[in-house]
């Protein structure tokens, strides 16, 4: 039997919140679908040239009160970036926070709007180890 990876869901609570930050780390929207009857939008996310790879932010418009607050029974979303240092400091500068910083030059986790934890991997080898990233420490889990 042979299988297909079709995509993520993660459910949001601010969509537009949400959308900017996965933009942050390079994606694009591929797809959005509008239901009024069942009170929800989806978007598709991707990396650019691969619609195959999306995450579907999932947004009900009338809220997710019942879910639990904290994500961590997800795991993480993982994406692989040209230069983890400038990312890490691209999503700094935009507010987000480093909870694992890229210490070894090779990975790295932030927290999406919505507490998704993300992994950062370097693509290719590691980067040599550079300040500040080298002697941060981590700041809440991931």
């Amino acid at each position: 039997m042979q299988v297909k990876y079709l995509h993520t869901m993660v459910r949001v609570k601010d969509l537009d919140k949400s959308i900017a930050f996965y933009k942050l780390l390079g994606l694009e929207e591929t797809r959005r679908t509008e239901s009024e009857k069942g009170r929800f939008t989806l978007v598709f996310l991707a990396p650019p040239g691969q619609p195959e790879c999306p995450v579907e932010l999932t947004y009900n418009w009338d809220g997710d009160d019942g879910l639990p607050s904290d994500s961590r029974h997800f795991g993480h979303l993982a994406y692989g970036v040209e230069n983890i240092y400038d990312m890490c400091a691209a999503m700094q500068a935009a507010g987000v926070t480093i909870n694992r910083p890229p210490r070894d030059g090779h990975m790295a986790f932030v927290r999406s709007p919505d507490n998704v934890s993300i992994e950062l991997l370097q693509i290719g080898d590691a980067l040599p180890p550079a300040e500040p990233w080298a002697s941060m420490g981590n700041t809440g889990h991931w």
